[in-house]
């Protein structure tokens, strides 16, 4: 067999590290756009690829936030909260 060093003995670190703070991030994004469509919405559209109307902009801008929210959340319980011990579920 090949004797290959491991990601993590590569990098010193393990690399989960980066995907976690990524995934928050993104989700940052988009909570960002659907704030920013929430604001653009009474703007004009001018000419766009898609033209939304100021309801379709704030619809599109509720989805982006309520789906940065629900993938923060679950980030959060999936990489930053502590991991308790098995004795919880006795």
């Amino acid at each position: 067999m090949l004797n290959i060093p491991t990601t993590e003995e590569r990098l010193g670190k393990s690399p989960q590290r980066v995907v976690r703070y990524f995934v928050l991030a993104m989700s940052l994004i988009y909570m960002g756009l659907g704030a920013w469509l929430w604001w653009s919405a009474g703007q004009p559209t001018g000419e766009s690829v898609v033209q939304l109307g100021k309801m379709g902009r704030q619809i599109l801008g509720s989805v982006f936030i309520l789906y940065g929210l629900i993938r923060f959340v679950r980030a959060y319980l999936l990489h930053f909260r502590k991991k308790d011990s098995l004795s919880d579920h006795d």
